[in-house]
């Protein structure tokens, strides 16, 4: 996986999070992980395909959604119903979005598929074919890691 695909997402998280939540945000340390992925509670995905194909998830407990859900809305939100899921789905689509305007103008062209959010428990992830790079998001209230499992098509 290249540093060209990454570094959009890890900046587009960043700065995402910082603007709409009024929590402190902390960039922790990248790491990789492969196969099988265990997921927190709640999970947005965005596909890509194009050039550039895998996926994006935004990985999350159910307690840091609900609270990003509340800081996003300005009300306290108590369990995962429709807003809830529309605003983690919104947040998604805002990081996903800035960082494929980065990767567009670094030449790769792609399309992305919406959001889909999964919720529950003992969930899994796998990708046979490509390693995933986390890039874990600490929050005052949880923390967010970015899941992206990106290659060039071949």
């Amino acid at each position: 996986m290249r540093v060209e695909y990454i570094n959009p997402f890890v900046e587009a998280a960043f700065n995402v999070l910082k603007e709409v939540l009024t929590s402190e945000v902390k960039r922790g340390e990248l790491y990789l992980k492969s196969s099988t992925q265990p997921v927190m509670g709640v999970a947005a995905l965005v596909g890509l395909a194009g050039n550039v194909e895998g996926r994006v998830l935004f990985d999350m407990s159910m307690d840091t959604a609900l609270a990003i859900a509340s800081d996003m809305n300005g009300e306290k939100l108590e369990k995962m119903d429709d807003l809830a899921k529309a605003t983690i789905t919104e947040l998604a689509n805002m990081i996903t979005a800035q960082a494929v305007t980065k990767l567009h103008e670094l030449g790769f062209t792609f399309d992305l598929t919406p959001p889909a959010i999964f919720t529950g428990e003992n969930m899994e992830v796998t990708d046979s074919e490509v390693e995933a790079l986390i890039v874990p998001m600490e929050l005052s209230y949880g923390k967010v890691e970015i899941n992206v499992a990106v290659r060039e098509r071949v």
